[in-house]
């Protein structure tokens, strides 16, 4: 990261930017702003059901009113190529890196610009009991540029997905 910085400030016209993030990501990003997401549901089927159509990134454009297309592999340090549809009728693609999978337990991938703006998007299941899954469905965005960044359709998008995803657990 370093030597990024050290690059944006050789060639920018505003050295002391350079110098406040390299400031900032040395502080850690506690200092940096920040803004999160945080979505729940509860579905009436065991956790390995809910899991094995979470890891079926293939069927996605079946069932997944957000993450309308989610390709590559789920593994930890795969890229994928992310298509979502926002509420709000904005379609943006990411390319985010999957940083944990935890088969039954969580799948979390994330990508960005570390001090700029960088989100970390867990999907997270905790069993109720034998039948019932709670899915805990959140992101964490991290970085200078977080405080411009209008999360309201992608609150609404994931409370979408997990709609769609209790439906498509309970009905199997």
């Amino acid at each position: 990261m370093n030597h990024l910085l050290n690059k944006f400030a050789a060639g920018c016209r505003w050295p002391g930017l350079a110098s406040l993030l390299a400031s900032l990501l040395a502080a850690g990003c506690a200092a940096l702003p920040s803004k999160h997401v945080y979505t729940e549901i509860e579905i009436e089927a065991p956790a390995n059901r809910v899991w094995t159509i979470l890891a079926d990134n293939e069927s996605y454009p079946d069932w997944n009113p957000y993450h309308v297309s989610v390709r590559g592999k789920l593994e930890a340090g795969s890229k994928l190529q992310v298509v979502l549809h926002k509420p709000n009728g904005e379609r943006v693609e990411i390319e985010p890196r999957v940083m944990r999978v935890v088969p039954m337990r969580e799948l979390t991938w994330g990508g960005g610009l570390r001090g700029i703006f960088h989100g970390e998007h867990v999907f997270a299941l905790e069993e109720i009991d034998a039948e019932n899954t709670r899915l805990v469905h959140k992101e964490d965005f991290i970085g200078i540029a977080v405080p411009f960044a209008s999360l309201d359709a992608i609150e609404e998008g994931y409370r979408q997905m997990n709609r769609a995803l209790k439906i498509r657990a309970e009905m199997q």
